[in-house]
């Protein structure tokens, strides 16, 4: 076993001494320096504002993996709800969107402080 850890660990250092070259020639050559967003912060992800600063980076992980929590989806409709407030024609419809609005902001809170309290995702 301990073999295969020794195997495993050299692959992973040649692989990692290939992408650094290959970076390298791509600076040398000016390619990185044409790329769009050279030198720019990337993007932030839909919903990164409105989530809460302490589960940003375990939601980014869980996305990343493949994973997204329910609270992610939470997020997603409360932009939603507000980019439509935003857009809004009629008192009517505003009172309605304000009301489900409230609502879903109640849920997230209460959800968000149950996973404090607990301690978990």
């Amino acid at each position: 076993m301990d073999e295969r850890r020794k195997d495993r660990d050299k692959a992973l250092r040649t692989q990692d001494e290939a992408i650094a070259r290959h970076l390298e020639e791509s600076r040398r050559s000016g390619e990185l320096a044409r790329a769009e967003g050279f030198g720019k912060p990337l993007p932030e992800a839909d919903g990164w504002d409105e989530t809460p600063g302490e589960f940003r980076m375990p939601f980014k992980i869980l996305r990343n993996a493949g994973v997204a929590p329910p609270e992610i989806e939470l997020f997603h409709r409360r932009a939603a709800l507000r980019k439509a407030l935003e857009a809004c024609q009629s008192d009517e419809e505003r009172l309605d969107i304000q009301r489900r609005l409230a609502e879903l902001e109640q849920a997230i809170a209460l959800r968000l402080e149950a996973m404090r309290v607990t301690g978990k995702l």
